[in-house]
């Protein structure tokens, strides 16, 4: 049985080691999602000037998890992020601040 279970997890390895280099070399590519700390320092960044600093942020980490990327400054330039700019809530403005 030992020998079975040696062979089985050796099987194991080799097969995850195939699975994790293409998302090594996706990496190498250019990420798909933001680096940790980077939505952080770019919504802390962006609702720096606000009075609603939590609910701006919330909502900032939000479009920028999902859309990949944070205006720059504190309010506008919202073209440089079509993603982050056509995001809409359910009254239809504006999701992302």
């Amino acid at each position: 049985m030992r020998p079975a279970l040696a062979t089985l997890l050796l099987l194991l390895m080799v097969l995850s080691s195939s699975f994790l280099e293409p998302a090594i070399a996706s990496v190498e590519n250019g990420p798909t999602v933001p680096l940790p700390g980077s939505c952080e320092s770019k919504c802390g960044v962006r609702c720096s000037k606000t009075g609603y600093q939590k609910r701006c942020f919330k909502y900032c980490m939000i479009c920028c998890n999902e859309c990949k990327c944070v205006p720059s400054g504190t309010y506008g330039n919202k073209s440089e992020c079509p993603c982050y700019r056509d995001k809409k809530n359910s009254k239809g403005t504006s999701k992302c601040p």
